[in-house]
């Protein structure tokens, strides 16, 4: 079946609309209908060459839809099913998956994000075309494994979830299962665009007493205290004596500063992803005499099956405010210029919708 997305064939190109055509899907897998792909800082890491993906790629991590065709096997999905697609796939053999540990499996890190295929180290994109992270979003339609289609409640809108299988799933994620924030406890974020500001809403919802947003652009500090912040710095040296301190942005000089702004027993929570191969630099001296922590958080250490419905719930009961995130939409065919209007600032989350993202 021919296919409209957005593909790059080598980094630093152009993203080109082509046709591409996909497959069927095969045993364990479905066909999903796009509705809505985020545009996210990830994708622009791709774009720019500054993470190592097998190219030509179909772009796009983030995304929700309907379900179209079952592969042969899947029974807990029907055709008209609403899904919310995530990009850690897990195979649920693997020793991490059978540890609890699905955001960390062994298939999805070795084989789906490291050759570009589904699960089985094949490809349903022709053309030699490649898979991001196993979804590739800014499609019109998409195959993927059962377990990278997350069903969801059909009262809620396909073109504003769409933005919980990246963005807000990392970001409370991070909160709740990474770094267990408890009630009144001092948080700091730094970065706020659609993970920083999804952790600051994690942060309300975990009952923080005082949760401090940093960010250089004054627009989305105005954002970060409509969705809870209780104070707001333009400089991350500013922050001091917090509890948690998560980095949203994932620069060398960012996460130095969330270490630097750690109280006591305090931790520092690295969630934005820098490009490969960038150290950072700190006192293990100081860390050991203060009891502090740094931890890395992939995915939110989310479950995907379990808590991407529970955030869509959380969503529907007017707990999580979604629809302030999202900056605006756009149609495919202007994928570069919404990755153009994120890398400025212009814009927190942008969603590419297909058909008006109406399901």
């Amino acid at each position: 079946m021919p296919v409209k997305a957005a593909v790059l064939r080598a980094p630093g190109a152009a993203i080109e609309i082509a046709s591409v055509e996909l497959d069927a899907p095969r045993a364990g897998e479905v066909e999903v209908r796009i509705a809505a792909a985020g545009v996210c800082h990830s994708d622009l890491h791709v774009v720019r060459g500054e993470w190592d993906v097998p190219m030509p790629v179909v772009l796009g991590h983030e995304g929700s839809g309907v379900v179209t065709r079952l592969g042969e096997g899947v029974t807990d999905l029907e055709v008209g099913d609403h899904v919310i697609l995530s990009w850690m796939p897990q195979c649920g053999h693997c020793r991490q998956c059978r540890l609890g540990r699905p955001w960390q499996c062994e298939v999805v890190a070795n084989v789906v994000a490291a050759k570009g295929t589904l699960l089985d180290g094949t490809s349903r994109w022709g053309d030699g075309f490649h898979h991001y992270l196993g979804v590739s979003s800014w499609a019109e339609r998409v195959v993927v494994p059962r377990s990278g289609a997350i069903k969801i409640r059909r009262d809620v809108p396909l073109d504003v979830v769409a933005i919980v299988g990246c963005a807000v799933a990392t970001g409370v994620g991070a909160v709740r299962n990474t770094a267990g924030v408890p009630p009144e406890a001092t948080v700091g974020v730094i970065g706020c665009g659609g993970v920083g500001l999804s952790v600051i809403q994690g942060a309300r919802l975990a009952g923080a007493s005082r949760i401090v947003a940093c960010d250089l652009n004054p627009a989305k500090l105005e954002v970060a205290v409509q969705l809870g912040a209780t104070e707001t710095v333009e400089d991350a040296r500013a922050l001091e004596d917090l509890d948690y301190v998560f980095d949203a942005i994932g620069r060398i000089e960012t996460t130095e500063a969330a270490i630097d702004a750690l109280a006591l027993g305090g931790a520092a929570v690295i969630v934005g992803l820098p490009p490969t191969g960038r150290t950072a630099r700190f006192d293990p001296l100081a860390l050991a005499e203060a009891n502090q922590r740094i931890l890395g958080s992939n995915y939110g250490s989310i479950d995907p099956q379990r808590d991407v419905p529970w955030i869509v719930d959380l969503y529907k009961a007017e707990m999580l405010d979604l629809d302030t995130m999202i900056s605006g939409r756009r149609p495919l065919e202007e994928a570069a210029e919404a990755l153009e209007d994120l890398a400025a600032g212009r814009t927190l989350r942008t969603l590419l919708t297909m058909d008006g993202g109406v399901a």
